[in-house]
């Protein structure tokens, strides 16, 4: 089964999707780098101690996280040194990392610890490669975790979010909505109200008065909203109250569900025929995540771990806030997803006992959740992973400017933990086997956006191959399981 697993691997990476949970969720290609510059970034740290025994680490992540990662890595080998002869760190690009974790499993060496999405978490227990932590981590610790990224990782052999647990969660993300103050303060507009996200129909006028040709050379050249499909479209579908499978994620369902087709067609509508975001071509040149930093557009999506670059005056020199998805007609909730990427240990490694105090050194002890959400360091990468951490001192220690943060992070906290107005939760993909039938669907949106074909015949175009992907997810699930 471990083949079908590599195949698996292999024709993901094929898609070419750039839906990920966790650290980032912006391709290189959308920053400004081609591939083969990517392909350069993988650097390797080896920390030494006395001992001898050897952990390999392989992850990926960006520089300005790998820096705190790094300074926690040696920290643990100092603690340690005793036991560890060295420590080797990989990072590279989320664009890499799929290749280089299927050249691992065809050679048979796998990492001592790497990366697992929740996604994901299925299949690389069914086939074996992770090791199940639940007589490692006491439950006091678990415990303490969100119980989003607990459940996550949880799987019994047929269902996530109980049995055992496979992965310690590097992050709980989610993506909120940045806007850029003062783009509204030069328009004369009232700030978004954090308690009253808006509606669709709210949203579109102040996306309207947010567009303009600033430079009177008769060309817009600022736009209301900048909207990456892999990640910025799901949040206007759900927060209508849609989605794309039915409840027991075996069916797509988008041609015979009006709140799906309201919600797609307003997120088409706001390019194809409002204007209030660049057009696919202007996309293709210059990424939205590009222009949010160069100040060209007024709402971008925000991920916690963007909040460290967001609050940078050299990469952003703008004042910024956070609010809320705007709200769908059939909708109730302002609804994202919330994305998680989790820390795994390998079954085969030899060394479980220190593999497992690192991961803890990395995800649940206070020391290092004081480091990656910005306490000890001055840079939040992340959101604490533990509750009785992120809701007292780090709360207050955002409130009092000792970590850098947008105001309104309560934002964050409500899609997490829910309220009246916000809810967070997981994309299908989770549910899923694989993620092929939310890549078919993507592949054709910027056509559907320029206007080569219409949102009821794309829909009906698509979903069967949709269904015919997640079928093949089914099937590969069911031997992969009944093996």
């Amino acid at each position: 089964m471990k083949k079908k697993l590599m195949a698996l691997l292999m024709s993901t990476m094929m898609v070419g999707s750039v839906l990920m949970t966790g650290c980032s969720t912006v391709s290189t290609e959308e920053a400004g780098e081609t591939s083969a510059d990517a392909e350069d970034e993988t650097t390797t740290d080896t920390f030494k101690g006395d001992g001898d025994k050897t952990i390999n680490i392989l992850l990926y992540m960006q520089e300005h996280e790998k820096k705190i990662y790094s300074g926690l890595i040696e920290d643990f080998v100092e603690e340690h040194k005793d036991e560890i002869k060295e420590v080797n760190f990989e990072v590279t690009t989320q664009d890499e990392y799929g290749t280089k974790m299927t050249a691992n499993m065809t050679a048979g060496d796998m990492p001592d610890i790497f990366y697992v999405g929740p996604d994901s978490v299925r299949s690389y227990v069914d086939n074996g490669y992770v090791l199940p932590l639940d007589d490692y981590v006491d439950q006091e610790t678990v415990d303490n975790l969100w119980p989003a990224i607990k459940s996550a990782y949880q799987y019994d052999g047929t269902q996530v979010g109980q049995g055992s647990l496979y992965c310690l969660p590097k992050d709980l993300s989610c993506f909120a909505f940045a806007y850029n103050k003062d783009l509204f303060d030069e328009a004369g507009l009232a700030y978004p109200d954090p308690e009253n996200p808006y509606t669709y129909d709210e949203f579109l006028e102040v996306c309207k008065a947010l567009t303009k040709d600033t430079d009177g050379d008769g060309e817009i050249d600022q736009w209301g909203v900048a909207n990456a499909d892999a990640f910025g479209m799901t949040p206007y579908i759900y927060s209508n109250g849609a989605r794309f499978l039915n409840d027991d994620y075996t069916k797509v369902n988008i041609t015979d569900n009006d709140a799906f087709k309201t919600a797609f067609q307003y997120y088409v509508d706001l390019t194809a025929t409002e204007g209030v975001t660049p057009s696919v071509e202007q996309d293709t040149a210059l990424g939205g995540y590009q222009r949010w930093l160069d100040g060209q557009v007024a709402f971008y999506a925000c991920g916690t771990w963007d909040v460290a670059a967001f609050m940078d005056d050299s990469t952003f020199p703008y004042n910024w806030d956070l609010c809320g998805w705007p709200i769908g007609p059939d909708g109730t909730k302002s609804t994202t997803w919330l994305g998680t990427v989790g820390y795994a240990v390998s079954a085969d490694t030899e060394n479980k006992d220190l593999c497992t105090e690192l991961i803890k050194k990395l995800s649940t002890d206070l020391e290092g959740q004081q480091a990656v959400s910005g306490e000890t360091t001055g840079e939040s990468l992340q959101l604490p992973n533990i509750m009785d951490y992120a809701k007292t001192t780090f709360k207050d220690k955002v409130a009092d400017g000792t970590v850098p943060y947008a105001s309104n992070i309560d934002v964050i906290y409500n899609y997490i933990e829910g309220s009246d107005k916000y809810e967070g939760v997981f994309s299908e993909t989770t549910y899923t086997y694989n993620s092929e039938w939310m890549d078919v669907f993507l592949e054709g949106v910027p056509n559907v956006k320029n206007g080569t074909i219409s949102v009821d015949e794309y829909l009906e175009e698509v979903e069967p191959k949709m269904q015919e992907a997640l079928d093949n997810a089914i099937e590969l699930q069911n031997s992969s399981t009944n093996d």
